[in-house]
């Protein structure tokens, strides 16, 4: 194992040894400055900074990146997650609106909006998400609008508030299979996650609904397959798998490095399943590329 210093940040970046498929060249460039800057003077928070995410120099280069809201500190516990977890700061209510200036100055058509979980707040921070989807939308009236957003501890009044602001993707992440939720995500249910996702469904029939698994924490194959098979059945319409990357030595070591064909496959059986579009790949990651995945699932003509 070895440290690899991060070049874009503060921290080291924590790696296990990673197979070759899993590199990637160091990126610079007047793009990825421009996107660090309008974050900072906007005093913004990103997943793919945050999470530390191994996309993130791609991404800022490509003029995208996901925001993440209601600051940076999580108030739960899961421990594949490099996101710093303890007491959250006040709701930020000018956060919005400088979520949709940095998303005018970026340029963005598709804006990927998340945040952490806020169980502190009695709305979950539903009212947040609703107000960012608002502005995006009064400011980029043309772009599409795709949140992630935490279970809210299964209120449907939160869900219900953010649905209100009609955005076109609605993600919330399984992360990885029933049997591993004690050790991975001990203050998640699995069974709540789904029905989430399957009531966003129900209330909205137009949304599309979207979720993403990592792999290497430890599951087999035929947990893999219930876990699409569940999906499936809740109507989610997109599905990414990517390879679980340690964030830090806090954080749960990688039981196996899944090599690229074995994705392939993953792939295959999750569409079998009844998934209707699915990336997988070693780095794909929930909103990776989230503009291209959209597309897709549009030309695939997902079910309403």
């Amino acid at each position: 194992m070895r440290w690899q210093e991060d070049k874009q940040g503060t921290e080291p970046h924590y790696r296990e040894r990673m197979p070759r498929w899993l590199l990637r060249p160091i990126r610079s460039g007047k793009d990825l400055n421009d996107v660090t800057r309008i974050l900072r003077s906007r005093g913004l928070h990103t997943v793919c900074e945050s999470a530390r995410c191994p996309n993130r120099m791609e991404c800022f280069s490509s003029r995208t990146a996901t925001f993440m809201i209601l600051g940076n500190v999580c108030t739960r516990d899961c421990s594949f997650c490099g996101v710093d977890k303890g007491l959250p700061m006040p709701v930020d209510e000018e956060e919005p609106k400088r979520l949709a200036e940095a998303a005018v100055e970026m340029g963005l058509e598709h804006v990927v909006i998340t945040s952490v979980t806020r169980d502190d707040l009695e709305d979950g921070g539903a009212r947040q998400f609703a107000a960012a989807v608002r502005e995006v939308k009064r400011r980029l009236p043309t772009s599409t609008v795709e949140v992630l957003t935490p279970d809210f501890k299964g209120s449907e009044v939160s869900l219900r508030i953010v649905l209100g602001e009609a955005p076109d993707v609605y993600n919330h992440n399984l992360e990885t299979v029933e049997e591993l939720y004690p050790r991975v995500r001990p203050r998640a249910d699995y069974g709540r996650s789904l029905r989430l996702l399957a009531r966003v469904k129900e209330l909205n029939p137009t949304v599309k609904v979207k979720s993403g698994i990592m792999v290497g924490l430890g599951e087999n194959r035929e947990q893999l397959r219930k876990t699409f098979r569940d999906l499936a059945e809740v109507g989610c319409d997109m599905l990414t798998i990517g390879q679980y990357l340690r964030p830090s030595r806090r954080q749960l070591p990688v039981e196996r490095f899944v090599p690229p064909e074995e994705f392939e496959e993953l792939r295959l059986e999750a569409l079998e399943a009844g998934l209707p579009v699915v990336f997988s790949a070693p780095l794909v990651r929930s909103s990776y590329r989230a503009k291209e995945a959209f597309g897709r699932g549009c030309a695939a003509g997902i079910r309403a």
